[in-house]
């Protein structure tokens, strides 16, 4: 069944899947989507006493609903200092060393932080010998992305590319899946060097949202973009720990890049399958 289910996704007109349903999840369909929003809580077990607005009722689109806010101080901060702290709620598909470019995705298969990157042989650079992330979110999770540490925007890059699922089933059996679906690539500079925050997308995810630039995908064309931004000046952005970086409209995967030397260890208990909370320790820095 599960060699089925692979080929379906290989077979499957994905990008047309995803644009319809991403059409359909950002319509005000009144009564529709109120029964729609209501299936997927009881289907996915969302406890949505965590959300500022509980009702389903009160979101006029899927999409609305899929992005929902929390609760004021639902995700209370990590306050060591020492520490990065999750950026998403979901839970940890692999972490580790970047060793020789390559990048572990499951077992059987890796990927370069080259093609993760579209390719900017620069950015990849920064990154060699450093250390890796990769964290899936569920349909059930909180779909609000936020810093792991304070950084200021540098560069952000948009690579087309494929839309397969990436629930682990996909990740262990579709050889460089993360570099192969499209992405967003956000690199911050940090106090600890550069961070690459990499938003990828999956089936039927109508689009990922960044704060400063709204929506990225779905674009229009087939290349990839790139953007610089200033890290000094009036126009520099710069956002605090904690602070949301983008959003998915429906689920999918961050994987994030370190330089060499900036983190220390990862927090106890983060390992592949444990939980993540957005805002609790992740990673101690290295002092």
């Amino acid at each position: 069944m599960d060699k089925v289910k692979i080929a379906l996704q290989y077979m499957m007109p994905k990008h047309l899947v995803s644009r319809l349903v991403g059409k359909l999840a950002a319509a005000e369909m009144g009564s529709v989507t109120t029964a729609a929003i209501k299936w997927f809580i009881k289907q996915y077990k969302i406890d949505m006493s965590e959300a500022a607005q509980p009702a389903p009722e009160a979101y006029p689109t899927f999409n609305q609903f899929f992005t929902r806010a929390l609760k004021p101080g639902i995700r209370p901060l990590c306050e060591d200092k020492d520490y990065i702290i999750h950026p998403v709620d979901g839970a940890v598909s692999q972490l580790g060393p970047i060793e020789d470019g390559r990048i572990f995705q499951a077992k059987g298969h890796d990927y370069s932080s080259l093609a993760l990157l579209g390719n900017q042989a620069a950015d990849a650079k920064r990154f060699e010998e450093g250390d890796f992330a990769t964290i899936y979110l569920a349909p059930k999770d909180y779909h609000r992305i936020h810093m792991p540490i304070k950084g200021t925007l540098s560069k952000m890059t948009y690579v087309p590319g494929e839309l397969f699922s990436v629930n682990p089933l996909t990740a262990q059996n579709v050889p460089g899946l993360f570099a192969r679906n499209e992405r967003v690539v956000a690199i911050f500079e940090t106090e600890i060097g550069p961070m690459a925050m990499v938003l990828v997308g999956a089936t039927i995810v109508a689009s990922i949202e960044t704060v400063w630039a709204g929506t990225v995908t779905p674009p229009t064309g087939k290349d990839v973009f790139t953007w610089d931004y200033p890290t000094e000046g009036p126009d520099a952005l710069t956002l605090e720990k904690g602070a949301e970086m983008g959003r998915f409209k429906l689920g999918s995967t961050v994987v994030m890049l370190f330089a060499k030397d900036a983190l220390d260890e990862f927090a106890d208990g983060v390992e592949p399958r444990s939980v993540t909370r957005m805002g609790q320790a992740f990673a101690k820095i290295e002092d």
